[in-house]
């Protein structure tokens, strides 16, 4: 299978950097293909342009490179911190690049005058690891985890992947080396029980 994974955090020491090694690792043990972006290590530029936005436009080399792995994924994975209650700018990028509509996803008419998404993509299942500071109950009860509902409706659920694992690891702040530890476990599960899907 091939697995594609996307992380979005500049300090090359952090613990996405660590999340995102522990799910490709077990991927590949596992036998898996794996395509690992660091989007900020490459330099990948979030701005898309006007030329950009017609469907049968001539992509830049990089992002008719991205769109080939979405196109060709059974599974994709993201991995990022939470900024703002959102993912960081250069992975909003990434989306806007590289989740293209006529390729991940098209709008038809619903019969009352709207239009609703039809998914193209033949993903499996999603994947979505992040961390933040803020603890998940307060995420939750204060304001509404607006990432579970980002990746999970927004963006896998327009593009039809119907299965969507998602966890936050937080607050990161106050965590300890075991604790860390014990979340790199976590994740490793969490990579088996989506790579089964």
């Amino acid at each position: 299978m091939n697995i594609l994974l996307i992380l979005a955090h500049p300090n090359p020491v952090s613990f996405n950097h660590a999340i995102a090694r522990t799910v490709a690792d077990t991927a590949r043990e596992a036998g898996h293909e794996v395509w690992l972006h660091d989007l900020y290590a490459e330099g990948f530029d979030p701005v898309m342009t006007a030329a950009e936005l017609d469907r049968a436009a001539v992509l830049p080399e990089v992002i008719e490179h991205h769109c080939r792995e979405v196109d060709q994924a059974d599974y994709l994975g993201v991995v990022h911190p939470n900024w703002w209650s959102a993912p960081p700018a250069i992975l909003r990028g990434w989306i806007d690049r590289c989740l293209r509509a006529g390729r991940a996803y098209n709008f038809v008419p619903d019969g009352r005058g709207g239009a609703r998404p039809v998914g193209l993509l033949k993903l499996r299942a999603g994947l979505v690891l992040n961390t933040a500071n803020t603890p998940q109950a307060i995420e939750e009860s204060v304001y509404g985890d607006p990432l579970q509902a980002h990746w999970v409706k927004v963006v896998f659920g327009l593009c039809g992947v119907k299965r969507v694992l998602r966890r936050n690891f937080a607050p990161m702040i106050t965590s300890s080396a075991d604790q860390r530890s014990a979340w790199l476990d976590e994740v490793r599960q969490l990579a088996i029980e989506w790579l089964g899907s």
